[in-house]
């Protein structure tokens, strides 16, 4: 299955999780959660995937996706995350940041 098809079939059924720095970026740019998914639902593609080591497991790489696309309300939104599973169960994780995206970014 396509991965940004994925990511948001697991935000329109409420899978998405933020971590405290994605909170924090937020909050510092005055982005809401609604602004955040309607950016990842509007999504027309990922616009990179980078690997990063896991702090937790030390010989793991993990896939981050980076999106940029706008809300609703026109608001251009940046956001990196993963999609973790727990169990059966996947969600997306906004971890890194989720902010206003700028053009060079």
């Amino acid at each position: 299955m396509d991965v940004l098809l994925r990511i948001k079939r697991l935000v329109l059924r409420g899978q998405i999780v933020y971590t405290r720095k994605a909170r924090n970026e937020m909050a510092d740019e005055g982005i809401t959660d609604s602004e955040v998914v309607e950016s990842l639902l509007n999504a027309q593609s990922i616009a990179k995937t980078v690997r990063s080591k896991s702090r937790y497991r030390s010989s793991s790489h993990e896939k981050l996706y980076i999106i940029k696309s706008l809300s609703y309300g026109g608001t251009f939104i940046y956001t990196k995350g993963k999609i973790a599973r727990h169990g059966k169960a996947e969600s997306f994780y906004v971890l890194v940041s989720s902010k206003i995206a700028t053009i060079d970014d």
